[in-house]
């Protein structure tokens, strides 16, 4: 029986295709990292589009949320729209794998070493999403800060957020010109195209504006180990 794998997205509900199509595109890149796996993806916002994958994956799929944290949306959200397939696994979301601090930390190495800087002199700001409803997602997203510190001896971390205090302008003044901003999402969405810019404007941010960590080069392979890792 082939194995099979979906990757799940929340999407965009006001445009569903574009984020569909950019998840899709992942799924092959992690497929090409699982030889002889079916790799399929679908985004909670596209009307149907998790049932056609599931349809499409056979029995007993592994689910990877391309989630920045657990909570609603990777559990109940999810379980019940899983409900037709009783068989299916879902994994812990990307946000929490216990491999993303280390792959953060060498995107951060190789960023300082290019700007000649020293790690000493350099301040991190990982910008985040937030809740105003419910604590999960800043819990993970400072579990990733403080990791990220224990593996990169930096003059600072911060952390700030689109939807509670300290929101990201706050968060962001001052850090001074060897300074980074790496957003703590998984796609390249709203709140990274719009609301972080601005917010990183308005807290006068010199330093350098790196793309969302979930949109990194190794990010595939490493959802396939994840992936492959439960035998």
């Amino acid at each position: 029986m082939q194995r099979s794998a979906i990757i799940v997205s929340h999407g965009q509900p006001s445009d569903p295709e574009p984020a569909e199509a950019d998840l899709h595109g992942f799924a092959q890149r992690v497929a090409a990292a699982l030889p002889g796996w079916h790799v399929g993806a679908a985004t909670l916002a596209k009307p149907g589009a998790l049932d056609r994958a599931l349809a499409g994956a056979g029995p007993a799929p592994r689910i990877y949320p391309l989630f920045m944290t657990e909570g609603w949306f990777t559990g109940d959200a999810l379980r019940k729209r899983l409900s037709s397939a009783p068989g299916a696994v879902i994994l812990p979301p990307l946000g929490v794998s216990p491999a993303l601090p280390a792959l953060g930390a060498e995107l951060l190495r190789a960023e300082i070493a290019a700007a000649g800087w020293e790690a000493s002199g350099v301040r991190a700001f990982i910008a985040g999403h937030g809740s105003g409803r419910s604590a999960n997602s800043a819990r993970d997203t400072r579990a990733f800060a403080a990791a990220l510190g224990a593996l990169l001896a930096l003059a600072e971390i911060r952390v700030g957020f689109v939807e509670q205090s300290p929101f990201l302008a706050d968060a962001a003044r001052g850090l001074g010109g060897q300074s980074l901003c790496l957003p703590f999402f998984a796609a390249e969405g709203g709140h990274v195209v719009d609301d972080l810019p601005k917010a990183l404007d308005a807290a006068g941010f010199v330093g350098l504006r790196l793309p969302p960590i979930g949109t990194a080069p190794a990010i595939p392979a490493l959802v396939a180990r994840e992936i492959a890792a439960l035998g």
